[in-house]
């Protein structure tokens, strides 16, 4: 297989006074400039260095490589990838073949074949990345194998690396890895599945997930069942992360319409409270005592993300309570966000300073803001923050 050599970290495409007030100290630093969430100038050095720069999550192992599936194409920011699984061993290349860089396989298709094929000029290569066939070649080059990509599966989730030169994913990962280990999600079985179209950037969505000084205005629902005042930020940790933890009310055992698990409980998982986090730069993960959610955004535009949302339990089955909940919430999250990308469109927009209880945004846009001004997420300042 071949390498590529690590490229470095530009600043993005923002004035630089603009990305220095973001990442200053909370109480003191303002959120991020309009055109961060508009300007397709923005969207694309964040495709190139945000998404194909870091670790960004492919979706769930077995529902990307279902029964009989040995490839899988996807467009991570800026690089076409190819994933392949050859019994256990998953591995991720450049989707591009090695003559003329004709892609082996559309973006979002799949393939049982045992071979990746370019249909331009029919070079095949194995599931290893390795040449297998190049027709009418006198001497195979077989120097020519596919550029091999870093990959890993973490609880079930794929994730790579495109531009083969971000953090080792322990490193990139950090203090997360063990918040989310007790609850096992890769012991767990799909039970539900919702998506939804949002027209807002992703960073907006993101923002939302990390406060709940909305709660009370937008969601009535939710109050009785996790009270505002119990979300908790968790400061300090390493990783590419932002999260924390929330305390269920009284009587409630899980966030459901009425309080009461939609599933078994999950055997190691704490009961009482809801852990939640943000693994940069695309996957959302909600952890409860019965159920592991995930809301994966799919970027498209500076102004449009997919979200897909699934639910993980013990035995594959779960209540329509959780889900049903669930989703009432997420369509007053995409009205908030929606609403909120149309303002950043105003030429009377100016960016506003976070509440006491914006912790976890402040530490999320500063994070942002550090890799727009050259530092890469994984990297931390000095001070810890």
């Amino acid at each position: 297989m071949t390498t590529i050599t690590p490229t470095g970290w530009p600043h993005a495409p923002l004035p630089v006074d603009e990305v220095r007030r973001v990442t200053g100290p909370f109480g003191e630093a303002s959120m991020l400039p309009a055109a961060a969430y508009t300007s397709p100038e923005v969207f694309a050095w964040e495709r190139r260095h945000l998404f194909a720069g870091t670790w960004s999550c492919l979706g769930r192992l077995d529902e990307v490589f279902t029964e009989g599936v040995t490839q899988y194409a996807r467009q991570v920011g800026t690089v076409p990838v190819l994933v392949t699984r050859d019994g256990d061993r998953i591995a991720a290349f450049a989707n591009i073949c090695r003559h003329r860089g004709h892609e082996l396989l559309a973006d979002g298709c799949s393939s049982s074949k045992r071979v990746a094929h370019c249909p331009y000029h029919s070079w095949t290569f194995k599931l290893d990345g390795s040449l297998r066939t190049a027709p009418r070649f006198p001497d195979l080059p077989a120097d020519h194998g596919l550029i091999e990509l870093p990959v890993e599966v973490w609880h079930g989730w794929i994730f790579v690396n495109a531009s083969a030169d971000a953090a080792p994913f322990p490193d990139y990962l950090g203090a997360l890895a063990g918040f989310v280990a007790p609850y096992a999600p890769e012991q767990l079985k799909p039970a539900a599945t919702r998506s939804y179209e949002v027209e807002a950037n992703w960073k907006v969505i993101v923002e939302n997930y990390q406060e709940c000084y909305h709660c009370p205005h937008i969601h009535p629902e939710l109050v009785p069942v996790a009270p505002p005042s119990t979300a908790c930020y968790i400061a300090d940790q390493p990783g590419a992360w932002v999260g924390g933890t929330q305390e269920l009310a009284e009587g409630a055992e899980t966030m459901s319409e009425d309080g009461r698990p939609g599933a078994p409980f999950l055997p190691d998982a704490e009961r009482g409270k809801v852990f939640y986090a943000a693994l940069f730069p695309n996957l959302l993960l909600s952890l409860h005592p019965d159920y592991v959610l995930t809301h994966h955004l799919k970027a498209s535009s500076p102004h449009h993300t997919r979200v897909e949302c699934a639910w993980y339990t013990l035995d594959g089955t779960i209540d329509a309570s959780p889900i049903d909940f669930w989703h009432r919430i997420n369509l007053q999250d995409w009205d908030a966000c929606e609403s909120v990308q149309r303002g950043l469109t105003s030429p009377h927009y100016r960016p506003g300073p976070f509440a006491p209880i914006e912790d976890s945004v402040h530490r999320w846009v500063a994070l942002v803001g550090r890799a727009y001004g050259g530092m890469p997420p994984w990297d931390r300042p000095s001070d810890g923050s």
